[in-house]
Order: structure tokens, then C-alpha cells, then sequence
């Protein structure tokens, strides 16, 4: 279970499309503070390097990887780490809702796959220069609502805002799991 501490960071993210613009307060909960720009990480806290084997855009199965770590990884890099646990979904549009619930995106943003890409990729990026993102999503469901081709979908909505992000040279790497 992941028990996040709140170290203060705020980022206010500004969406914008062609009916509405609105700004929203993101908390980024992480596990320890970020180093300061010009402050060197040891070599002894690098945490071996977790990612050194994983390309910077990518869409894989979580494997071997704890949540927490993937978690530490990402305050370590400084990158904005995303975490649904979308274990209690059963349909596409409960799946949809959790995805936009968990990284606190507008609903209307996560309404249908189309919407949850432009979010993740034209709206995030129209916010200004992003550092990197990690994001885990976990207990993707494997129901007669939700089946394969749905969670192809979805992954293909992750897959193609990781091609977006590789474009512009920042990380995008997205990590899920199964019921």
C-alpha cells in the first residue's frame, strides 16, 4: 500500500480547449522532497538506477517492479508520478472515470479515449515544459465489459502519448498491471 507524504509541492496546471479553460491545482505527493537544482545526488542514493534498462518512452507491463519503487524513482528523477489503481472498475467508462479521478484530470477530459489522449498529450503540453512522467497503472480489469480490446484501447491512448512525448524528448514511461 502506498502511503504518500505531503512535501509541498504544487504545480497549477492550466487546461485549455476549444469550449473551455480552467485552471486546477495539482499536489504532486511524493516520498521526499526534490533535490535542489544545483544539489548532486549520490551515487549511494541513485537507488541503483531502477529504470537504466527502460527505454524513456515506453508502455510495459510492471513485472518486477514495486509500485513504491517506481514511486521513489520518480522523485529521484524529479518526474510527475501517476498512480490509478483501477482494481474496483468493471466497464470502459468506470475505467475512463478512475484514470481522470486518480491523476486529477477533468472528468470531461477522460469522457472517451480521444479526450483522455488530447489530455495526456496537446493539453499537458500547452501547461509548459514538463520534466518527465511515470505512471502506473494498476489492476487494469479483465471483465467481459472491459475485455481485450478495450485495454488495447486504453493502452494504445498511453502508447500513443508516449510517442507524442518522445517527439518533444521528455519521459514518458507507463507501467500496468492486471486484475
Amino acid at each position: 500500500m502506498l502511503v504518500p507524504v505531503r512535501v509541498g509541492v504544487v504545480i497549477k496546471i492550466t487546461f485549455r480547449c476549444a469550449l473551455c479553460s480552467f485552471d486546477r491545482i495539482v499536489n504532486i505527493y511524493m516520498l521526499s522532497a526534490l533535490p535542489q537544482r544545483d544539489e548532486q545526488i549520490p551515487d549511494s542514493d541513485a537507488g541503483g538506477e531502477l529504470l537504466r534498462t527502460v527505454p524513456g518512452n515506453v508502455v510495459q507491463s510492471i513485472r518486477a517492479f514495486r509500485v513504491v519503487d517506481l514511486q521513489s524513482e520518480a522523485v529521484r528523477l524529479a518526474h510527475h508520478f501517476l498512480y490509478a489503481n483501477l482494481a474496483q472498475a468493471l466497464t470502459r467508462q468506470q475505467v475512463l472515470a478512475a484514470v481522470a479521478e486518480s491523476f486529477q484530470i477533468p472528468k470531461s477530459s477522460a469522457k472517451n479515449f480521444d479526450a483522455l489522449r488530447d489530455c495526456l498529450t496537446e493539453q499537458i503540453h500547452r501547461a509548459g515544459q514538463q520534466p518527465g512522467f511515470l505512471i502506473v497503472l494498476d489492476q487494469l480489469p479483465q471483465t467481459q465489459k472491459f475485455d481485450r480490446e478495450a485495454r488495447e484501447n486504453l493502452l494504445d491512448v498511453f502508447r500513443d502519448a508516449a510517442d507524442y512525448w518522445a517527439e518533444k524528448r521528455v519521459p514518458f514511461r507507463v507501467f500496468f498491471s492486471f486484475d
